[in-house]
């Protein structure tokens, strides 16, 4: 991390750590399971999906993929990127299109392949509690997004009336391909006072699918060949280390959380780069009040990212016309150079300060009514720049967004109210104001002969008018009918918007291979940007049909919505040599698109006896997604999919085996070359047993070693000569990974 941002961070810490020790030395004054849906307020609220960490304890194991979690939620999948970077997608959509949270921290990728997304930053056996709001969400947790939100939090400081210690240790080992890892947590509470540390560490090597899915083995780099069912570039490392320290007096609370990562490696099978360092360091300090009318509650925080990307060990290295056959050559010689060319990788930098702070207040207008007023404020400062290697690339260095920065300010409103025993509504506006900015670029050369026109297309950049600012309008209506004691009905609209991040904004080199490193997909095309871009507008409609005995053991919920987004930032050809069947380079585009699908979701026990409760769980969603400027299909949307699951619990046992299934894919995105990938179902075995103390994990995933191909999994670049847009295969897909057996252990002390 540069001696600035660092400097930067180190002051932000200090001051929060000053601040949190001034707030617990001052008197305090105070006023006097698949699917588990969680009513948020205290009067109509709004319903969200929510999994705690004892209901994640079965597949802490069998993941490093805090995001593949979520897939237990009817209309939520994943769009696969590294092992521990997927892509939570909701209802077919995704990435920036989610607000997602992280102990109130509105976290964001500071990458071109946006590899470093909210939640690989927490492993899953770090993970509290998640919420899931789909589509409708309520304007307190929305903004900024138009698919919904992904709130995951931290369990609550625990305190206690006399001091104790306690502590977990866990670890885990997965067979295909080697996974293996470890975490830690220390906790000491008395009655007002907090203390925790957690840290998890876990490290794999590339994954095999079930046989061979492509026809080459060649790495372009001389003496290493792949296997042709090994999926390269799909290796990873990571630690995450956090320290909570909370104090509590009298109504008051505050918590200052302290967190670091480090990432040494994680490949990315869907891209032409791999992450080869990533650092981040985050400060997270809150404070909420009980009161007489209602609660307060703040929040402020900062987070430093310092990433690195390069060509990672299954990818060709060296390049230029002295490295024959990729194999190495030195000294480094630039373009231009009579004795040739030398290339030695092509380092990549992301540096980004991502500030923040919340405030909001439930006041209880009555026993039956809740008004909820607050605000929110982020400031994103990002550098990307690719310094010299050799060849075009040189002799200066490449700025791919100086000094962008994008800042967003947010007020809310919005009331709760019980109009009867059985008629709950919810309503809010909130508004929005975004900006964006970005300072002038260069590419590697300013000579005019410079490849790509480098030059002229700078120039033409910096020219333009690159100081841009959004006004969007958020609304939400949630009404809830319990039109009997065993069905309940809610209806929903909302309008919701969001604005273009910084790379689909500030992008500017139309450049082959500067393109292609630009990419927030997986699908292998370049991409440039847009200074014209409007803000995304979703219209929603959606309507959830509720049932259950009344005993509660059998459950069944429908819910069927539909989303029309004006202004869709989606992909058109960036010039005239756009052809089908190889990569190309595409620009981001305003347009119209609906989404509209049913998820649905069931639950009953079977039979509870002598041998133990049984019970059967189903979720199954069906989208249809489509562009209607085009009428093509929405790159990386689920087809229809489903999962099937029977339980059995006895004793501390706790087993399941799991059906999951898909529908062959045939809706594509044809301007990105988006391939169709055949139907499969593939079975998953888990056992588990849990003592006072100790907790044991076993399973195998994918039991009949299926071969099968990921529907959001983009396209397979993950060796060779990925630098060249077109030097590397076009049209393989990404299989998913073959027979797995694994075990885990989790003990308490």
């Amino acid at each position: 991390m540069s001696l600035q941002s660092s400097l930067h961070f180190a002051t932000f810490a200090i001051s929060s750590c000053t601040l949190a020790f001034y707030l617990v030395c001052q008197p305090v004054f105070a006023t006097t399971d698949i699917e588990h849906i969680e009513i948020e307020g205290k009067a109509a609220g709004a319903k969200s999906w929510s999994v705690t960490a004892e209901q994640l304890q079965n597949q802490i194991a069998a993941t490093s993929d805090t995001a593949a979690l979520l897939s237990r939620f009817a209309g939520v999948t994943v769009k696969q990127a590294g092992a521990v970077s997927g892509l939570p997608s909701i209802r077919g959509l995704a990435d920036d299109r989610i607000r997602i949270q992280v102990d109130g921290m509105d976290q964001v990728a500071a990458c071109p392949n946006h590899m470093n997304p909210p939640l690989s930053y927490l492993a899953p056996s770090a993970v509290g509690k998640i919420r899931v709001f789909a589509g409708v969400t309520p304007v307190s947790v929305g903004g900024d997004s138009i698919g919904g939100s992904i709130i995951s939090e931290s369990l609550a400081p625990e305190f206690s009336a006399m001091p104790k210690s306690s502590g977990a240790l866990g670890g885990f080992y997965r067979s295909n391909n080697q996974a293996r890892g470890t975490d830690v947590k220390l906790s000491y509470s008395a009655q007002q006072n907090f203390a925790q540390y957690s840290g998890n560490w876990s490290k794999g090597n590339n994954y095999h699918a079930a046989a061979d899915f492509k026809t080459q083995s060649s790495s372009g780099r001389p003496g290493h060949s792949i296997a042709l069912d090994e999926v390269a570039s799909t290796g990873f490392e990571t630690q995450n280390h956090q320290l909570r320290l909370a104090h509590q007096q009298g109504a008051d609370q505050v918590e200052l959380q302290l967190g670091y990562q480090q990432m040494p490696y994680q490949g990315f099978a869907n891209q032409r780069m791999d992450l080869l360092q990533n650092q981040q360091q985050r400060v997270n300090l809150s404070w909420q009040r009980d009161t007489e009318f209602g609660q307060l509650k703040s929040r402020l925080y900062r987070e430093n990212v310092e990433h690195k990307m390069d060509f990672g060990p299954d990818r060709q290295f060296w390049y230029g016309s002295l490295a024959v056959m990729g194999k190495a050559c030195e000294p480094v010689r630039f373009h231009g150079d009579p004795a040739g060319t030398c290339a030695a990788g092509m380092p990549m930098h992301s540096e980004s300060a991502n500030s923040g702070f919340h405030f909001s207040g439930d006041v209880d207008l009555s026993r039956d009514s809740l008004l909820r007023l607050g605000t929110d404020w982020q400031q994103l400062k990002l550098d990307d720049y690719w310094t010299a290697s050799g060849g075009a690339m040189g002799p200066g260095t490449f700025l791919n967004i100086n000094q962008g920065e994008r800042s967003r300010i947010a007020v809310f409103a919005e009331h709760e109210l019980a109009i009867n025993e059985d008629w709950l509504v919810q309503y809010g506006v909130r508004h929005e104001r975004v900006e964006r900015n970005a300072g002038p670029v260069s590419g590697y050369s300013t000579s005019s002969t410079a490849m790509g026109m480098q030059a002229l297309q700078a120039a033409q950049f910096n020219q333009a008018e690159r100081k841009l600012s959004d006004d969007n309008l958020d609304l939400s209506l949630v009404s809830r009918y319990q039109l009997h004691p065993q069905l309940e009905l809610e209806l929903a609209a909302a309008q919701k918007n969001r604005s273009a991040n910084l790379y689909e904004t500030y992008v500017w080199s139309g450049w082959a291979m500067a393109a292609s490193m630009n990419n927030l997909v997986g699908d292998g095309n370049g991409y440039v940007g847009n200074l014209q871009l409007r803000p995304e507008r979703a219209r929603l409609l959606a309507a959830s049909l509720n049932w259950h005995s009344l005993d509660q053991k059998h459950q069944l919920s429908v819910r069927p919505y539909l989303t029309r987004v004006d202004n869709y930032i989606d992909a058109v050809a960036a010039n005239s040599s756009w052809q089908a069947g190889q990569f190309n380079i595409l620009r981001y585009q305003n347009q119209q698109v609906e989404l509209k699908g049913v998820d649905l979701s069931l639950q009953t026990e079977l039979a509870q006896n002598q041998n133990g409760r049984w019970q059967f769980s189903a979720i199954g969603s069906y989208l249809d997604a489509r562009n209607t400027d085009t009428g093509d299909g929405l790159y990386q949307t689920p087809p229809l999919h489903g999962r099937l699951t029977l339980s059995h619990a006895t004793g501390g046992w706790d087993n399941s085996l799991e059906w999951q299934i898909s529908k062959s894919k045939t809706r594509l995105s044809s301007i990105r070359g988006e391939q169709a990938t055949p139907g499969y179902g593939i079975v998953a075995l888990r056992l588990s047993h849990s003592w006072s103390q100790l907790r044991l994990d076993a399973g195998i995933e994918n039991l009949f070693d299926t071969l099968y191909y990921l529907p959001q999994g983009g396209t397979y670049t993950g060796q060779g000569m990925t630098m060249s847009l077109n030097g590397i295969p076009f049209g393989i897909r990404m299989p998913g990974m073959g027979r797995s057996f694994y075990a885990g252990f989790n003990y308490r002390f």
